[in-house]
């Protein structure tokens, strides 16, 4: 199995349980890939990967000018194709990369996404 090249933090004790997602081995190539195709929501999972101050971050950290709705429909389609863990903390949801499902199903792949340079605004 490959190692992540990015940090990846440990889980906290006492976490909520996480929001119904794919099982590893129910992951599938192209949903992810579908997934990741929009610039923004591989720009949410790029900056996980890179940025990370905690284990997991509410849509605020992202520093993203959208609609609440519309923010809500991409951490939605990144936890149901399987690339990111959301859990509940009241009425906020974090989110984190899925780094060892994701690197034990489809090797170097985050790393393609770490490495990606995005659009100029």
């Amino acid at each position: 199995m490959t190692t992540a090249p990015f940090p990846v933090r440990p889980e906290p004790a006492d976490l909520p349980a996480p929001l119904p997602e794919p099982a590893v081995a129910e992951l599938r190539l192209e949903v992810v890939l579908g997934a990741l195709s929009d610039p923004l929501r591989m720009g949410i999972v790029r900056k996980l990967l890179l940025e990370s101050e905690a284990f997991d971050h509410p849509c605020g950290w992202f520093g993203l000018d959208r609609p609440k709705s519309s923010l809500t429909h991409h951490f939605k389609a990144l936890r149901e194709a399987g690339v990111t863990r959301q859990r509940q903390y009241g009425l906020e949801r974090r989110s984190h990369v899925r780094v060892a499902d994701l690197e034990a199903r489809f090797p170097g792949l985050l790393r393609l996404v770490a490495d990606w340079t995005p659009p100029a605004a």
